[in-house]
């Protein structure tokens, strides 16, 4: 299972067969890359990655850095990551499109400026995965990690992924070393031997249950260009963003996503005073977004099954709660 449904994914963000393990959880999937290439830091001290990103990313970086005294995790805003990735970072985190605001990094004019002062990269597809184009071989990326459970719709409880590019994998020996990821599990050895590949980041015993759930939901892309996904993305958002700014209470509403497609993932985010309240009201009437602290409302637009008739309800029904 967690080959064969990576190699599954695979196509989805433009990586090759064999690149690509869905395994744990996105978190323990950042854990286990990070800490893989904190193994072969020389004299490269500094991890870069960005204030305001998710907290899981920013909290397993603090707690590798604590495993491993000489790194310095360096979170800065966005706008002086540029300056902050230098000839001493070893390893550049980012989130490919941001989970409050939805803004969109330009992932291969970025991968290249990281690659340009000698460092390597993990980006978070979590939110962009099943819902826009990624290619992740075509902007040479090193590692990517992601959920399966958002636009790929594997439910609660589904598996994260990794992806590791080719050439990388049989240099980067993993620090969690589980008895799945040797080259010969079923002989039960005392010594470890990493498996060839991208195998040698499997760990302990897969959740098949929830891989097959995953399984089901990734019929759903079969056939599926990923392509026209984002064309109607960009259709429902825009209808959405128009039909708030028609509603009479359109000042109490901030749009905090850019504006601009190209520079925005899948879902949007407007700021309201009683963000928390309105959410709770909006998903007992079947609107079911999310709130995001302190005053964010956010919501998803699933291109593959989302309708534009949905989107008009939801607006209206937004309105009304308003009032």
């Amino acid at each position: 299972y967690p080959a064969r449904l990576g190699d599954r994914i695979a196509p989805l963000i433009g990586a090759l067969p064999g690149e690509v393990l869905v395994c744990d959880s996105t978190s323990i999937d950042l854990f286990k890359l990070a800490s893989a290439v904190a193994l072969q830091r020389g004299t490269r001290r500094k991890i870069v990655t960005e204030l305001g990103n998710f907290p899981t990313d920013l909290y397993i970086l603090r707690g590798l850095a604590q495993l491993v005294p000489e790194l310095d995790v360096v979170a800065v805003p966005r706008e002086q990551l540029s300056a902050a990735i230098d000839q001493n970072t070893l390893l550049v985190v980012l989130t490919h499109v941001h989970y409050r605001t939805a803004e969109m990094y330009d992932l291969k004019a970025m991968t290249a400026h990281v690659h340009s002062v000698g460092a390597r990269i993990i980006w978070d597809l979590s939110h962009s995965i099943g819902a826009l184009p990624v290619d992740l071989s075509a902007a040479e990326v090193d590692f990517a990690i992601g959920c399966t459970y958002k636009y790929l719709n594997g439910g609660p409880g589904a598996p994260g992924f990794l992806y590791v590019r080719r050439d990388l994998q049989a240099t980067l020996q993993p620090v969690l070393s589980g008895w799945l990821g040797d080259a010969r599990p079923f002989d039960f050895l005392d010594e470890y031997m990493p498996a060839p590949g991208i195998d040698r980041h499997r760990c302990g015993t897969p959740p098949v249950l929830a891989y097959a759930a995953l399984e089901g939901a990734l019929d759903a892309f079969d056939g599926v260009d990923v392509e026209s996904v984002r064309r109607k993305s960009i259709e429902l958002a825009s209808l959405f963003i128009a039909l708030v700014e028609d509603l009479p209470q359109a000042s109490s509403l901030q749009l905090v996503s850019p504006r601009n497609s190209a520079r925005r993932g899948s879902h949007l985010s407007f700021a309201h005073a009683d963000a928390g309240a309105v959410m709770q009201r909006l998903i007992k009437r079947g609107v079911i977004g999310d709130f995001r602290a302190p005053d964010l409302l956010r919501f998803g637009l699933t291109p593959l099954y989302l309708r534009f008739v949905d989107v008009w309800d939801a607006v209206q029904i937004l309105g009304e709660e308003l009032d």
